[in-house]
C-alpha cells in the first residue's frame, strides 16, 4: 500500500477510537443487550465496509487475505473474552466502570499489537525461514490449547508486573465509580481500575504472540495484518458484552481454535518448503493452500465448533433438569 494510503487508514482508525471514547463518556448506564448487539453490528459493518473497498480498489487477492485474516483475529480474540470475565470478576469492576475499563485496554493493546506487526512484517522479509519458526510455533500452541481443555479462573494469574504496581503505585482500596483517579485525605490516589486496565491490556499482548503468527500464515502484507487486527480488536469490547453468558455454552472453542491454529501452522511450513523449493516430500507432493481454501476452512472449523458446543450444552442442560426431577 502507499503511504497515502497508510496516512488515510492510520487517521480513519484513530477516528473511530475517538468516536467510541465520546459515546463512552457520554454514557450514564450499563451496557445493555440492545447497545452491544448494535455496536457489534456496527464494527462488523465497518469491517465488511473496508473489505468490500480492498476487493474494488485493490488488485489481486487483498480482500480475500483480510477477510480470512479478520475472521481468524476475531475469533481467536474471543477466547480473550473467557480472560475478560475472570478479570472483572476477581478484581470485582463496577457494572459502570467496565465498559470504560475494556475500552483504555484494548485501545493500550492495539497500540503494543502494531509494534509487533510490524517487527514480525520486518523479519519475514529480511529472512524467508522465519516461516519456519512462525509455523512450528502455531502448532505448539495448538497441541498445548488443546490439551488445555476448557478455559477457567487458572487462564488468569496475576503475574509479577502486576503485583509491583500494587507495591509501587499510590492505589486506594476501593473504586470510585468509573473514576481512575480518586482523593482520599486530601490525597490524589489510583484507584484499582487502573491495576484492571493493566491487566486487560497484558492479558490482549499475551494473546497477540498467537494469533500476529497466525494472521502471518494467511498474508505477509503489513497493512492487512494491522488492519485485520484493529478491526477485530474495536469489535471485541461490545462482544464481551453481548455473549459474556454465551461464553460457557461454548465449550469446544479451544478445540476448533487449535485446529484452525494448527491448520495455519502447517501451511506456513509448507509455504516455507515452497520458498525453500521443496515441493514434495518423498512421494508425497506438498500443495499450495490459497486463501479461499482457509478461509473455508476457518469458517467451517468455527462453525462446527459452535453447533457441536450448543448441542452439548444443551444436552447437558436437560440430563441435569432430568436428574433433578428424579431426585425430586
Amino acid at each position: 500500500m502507499s503511504p497515502a494510503v497508510w496516512v488515510f487508514t492510520i487517521i480513519g482508525l484513530l477516528a473511530i477510537v475517538a468516536f467510541d471514547l465520546i459515546v463512552i463518556a457520554r454514557r450514564n448506564h450499563t451496557v445493555t443487550i440492545k447497545d452491544a448487539t448494535r455496536w457489534v453490528l456496527f464494527y462488523v459493518g465497518l469491517a465488511a465496509l473496508f473489505a468490500v473497498g480492498l476487493f474494488v480498489f485493490s488488485p489481486g487477492q487483498t480482500g480475500g487475505e483480510f477477510v480470512a485474516g479478520y475472521i481468524t483475529e476475531y475469533s481467536l480474540s474471543v477466547d480473550n473474552l473467557f480472560v475478560f470475565v475472570i478479570i472483572m470478576a476477581r478484581f470485582a469492576v463496577p457494572s459502570l466502570a467496565q465498559d470504560k475499563v475494556l475500552y483504555i485496554g484494548i485501545v493500550v493493546s492495539m497500540l503494543l499489537r502494531a509494534i509487533f506487526i510490524l517487527a514480525g512484517a520486518a523479519a519475514i522479509s529480511a529472512a524467508s525461514w522465519v516461516f519456519y519458526i512462525f509455523g512450528a510455533f502455531l502448532v505448539y500452541t495448538a497441541i498445548r490449547l488443546a490439551l488445555e481443555g476448557e478455559n477457567d479462573e487458572t487462564d488468569f494469574q496475576e503475574n509479577a508486573v502486576l503485583r509491583g504496581m500494587r507495591r509501587i503505585l499510590p492505589l486506594s482500596h476501593d473504586y470510585d465509580g468509573s473514576n481512575l483517579t480518586t482523593r482520599i485525605d486530601g490525597r490524589r490516589m489510583l484507584t484499582p481500575l487502573v491495576i484492571v486496565i493493566s491487566a486487560i491490556g497484558m492479558a490482549n499482548v499475551i494473546f497477540a504472540l498467537d494469533s500476529i503468527p497466525a494472521i502471518f500464515g494467511l498474508t505477509q502484507d503489513a497493512y492487512i495484518v494491522l488492519t485485520a487486527n484493529a478491526f477485530a480488536l474495536m469489535g471485541l469490547r461490545q462482544l464481551y458484552f453481548l455473549i459474556g453468558g454465551l461464553l460457557e455454552r461454548i465449550i469446544y472453542l479451544n478445540v476448533g481454535l487449535s485446529v484452525i491454529l494448527a491448520f495455519i501452522g502447517v501451511k506456513l511450513i509448507i509455504e516455507a518448503l515452497h520458498g525453500s523449493h521443496i515441493d514434495d516430500i518423498g512421494a508425497i507432493h506438498l500443495p499450495h493452500i490459497g486463501i479461499l481454501t482457509s478461509l473455508g476452512f476457518i469458517a467451517g472449523t468455527l462453525f462446527v465448533t459452535t453447533v457441536a458446543s450448543l448441542i452439548k450444552s444443551s444436552y447437558d442442560r436437560r440430563r441435569v433438569e432430568v436428574k433433578v426431577r428424579i431426585d425430586d
